[in-house]
């Protein structure tokens, strides 16, 4: 079973107290404070796991839950620190606090680790509390609570090459083809629901990895279908495939095909639009109309896309897209992956202003530093829109509109995009 997002809650380890306790020994009065300090609480960190490729262990335990660090003794003996817990991630998980509604990890190497959660510090016992007005302090500190967080677990696969397009156009058969992944395949729409990622070795040796990308249809970038849950998983690919039955079998226009999935990725994130692509012209074997593909063609040269015919029912020149494929992929470096504060820049506001008018339906905001910011903004992606809502308080944007009376659902104007004020 692929699992790739799911919820957990962590709780690091409260530290242990410290103790309050006094000297004592045959002979020897008034000893003084001797009580130790409590041990560290346990840490939970998530680490990188080559071997898993789900989210799969998470859906059995919601909680995590470190060990407290064990309470100071006597004779100044420190309690024993709790031992830090790591849990295996597979490589590709994004970690998000839920409070914070902040991206805090993106782990996608082998070697990375996180911490999670920050287990609490031991407090201090008696002993340092004593000083020469205060000879025998009768107090200690109680150990620090371990942090807790609610996390959303997303995982992206980290694939080089990605199949797109309809259901039913060959993706599944392909990567059946080409590499040891046996998804499930059957004459029927959304027979794939999971991601599929398969090993493909060229004929020079040649390896990289290929994702049959299901359920991006007509409306996926607005929710419709499984689209947005896969779509995500597009951004980190590093060539696309986009396969096009040009049989028109499904009573679909190839060249229709073509640009609605197009449009879908660039509504979903810009960036993906200008990722390589090369089209598949699947099924041939059946083809009843050349027009069709020619059609096609001369689409995909005038967007420069080069296009390859291939029967994956037959094996027909799937050598041929796997020489082309490993080829291409060569040309394309392998780009990290940042954070998306890391996408802009920072944006100052001294040498130009903006300006907040009234109007009959709230209030617009205008200005060089705001249409700055907006074009910066992907107002499809969350971050991002966090982003501009930080930028707009400290540029002092939500004070002065809250000075000329803004209230809950009043409509905010900014720039051409227009908001619903709430508190």
């Amino acid at each position: 079973m692929f699992i790739d997002y799911t919820k957990v809650k962590v709780k690091a380890g409260n530290g242990g107290n410290g103790a309050i306790s006094f000297h004592r020994e045959k002979y020897i009065d008034n000893g003084g404070p001797d009580g130790g300090d409590g041990g560290r609480g346990g840490s939970i960190y998530f680490k990188v796991d080559k071997d898993k490729n789900t989210l799969l262990d998470f859906r059995y335990n919601k909680k995590i839950v470190a060990q407290n660090g064990e309470n100071g003794g006597t004779k100044n003996c420190t309690g024993k620190s709790a031992e830090d817990v790591y849990i295996s991630v597979p490589k590709g998980t994004i970690v998000k606090d839920l409070e914070k509604n902040k991206i805090i990890a993106d782990l996608s190497h082998d070697d990375d680790v996180f911490m999670v959660a920050k287990g609490g510090k031991g407090g201090k016992g008696n002993q340092h509390f004593a000083n020469s007005v205060r000879q025998a302090p009768r107090f200690a500190e109680q150990g620090e609570e371990g942090e807790e967080r609610e996390l959303e677990l997303e995982l992206k696969l980290l694939a080089d090459v990605g199949l797109i397009g309809f259901p039913n156009v060959g993706k599944s058969t392909i990567i059946s083809c080409v590499s040891s992944a046996r998804p499930k395949i059957a004459n029927y729409h959304f027979t794939t629901l999971e991601p599929s990622l398969g090993l493909v070795t060229a004929k020079d040796g040649t390896t990289f990895v290929m994702a049959d990308i299901p359920g991006i249809i007509e409306g996926a970038s607005t929710g419709v279908g499984l689209g947005l849950k896969f779509l995500r998983h597009v951004e980190r690919t590093r060539l696309l495939l986009h396969v096009i039955d040009v049989s028109g079998s499904e009573g679909r226009e190839p060249v229709d095909d073509y640009n609605i999935i197009n449009k879908e990725l660039k509504n979903f994130n810009d960036n993906l639009s200008q990722k390589k692509q090369i089209v598949v012209a699947n099924k041939i074997d059946v083809l009843q109309d050349s027009t069709k593909l020619e059609k096609l063609k001369e689409v995909c040269r005038e967007d420069n896309v080069d296009v390859i015919e291939i029967s994956a029912a037959t094996n027909k020149n799937l050598d041929i897209l796997v020489s082309k494929v490993a080829d291409e992929l060569k040309k394309i470096p392998i780009e990290e992956i940042t954070y998306i504060e890391d996408l802009y820049d920072e944006i100052t506001f001294e040498e130009e202003g903006y300006t907040i008018e009234k109007v009959p339906d709230g209030f617009k905001v205008l200005g060089k530093p705001i249409e700055r910011l907006m074009k910066k903004v992907n107002m499809y992606d969350v971050e991002s829109r966090q982003y501009m809502q930080r930028v707009l308080i400290n540029m002092g944007v939500i004070k002065e509109l809250r000075q000329k009376g803004i209230k809950e659902g009043d409509t905010v104007d900014i720039v051409g995009y227009k908001f619903e004020y709430e508190e």
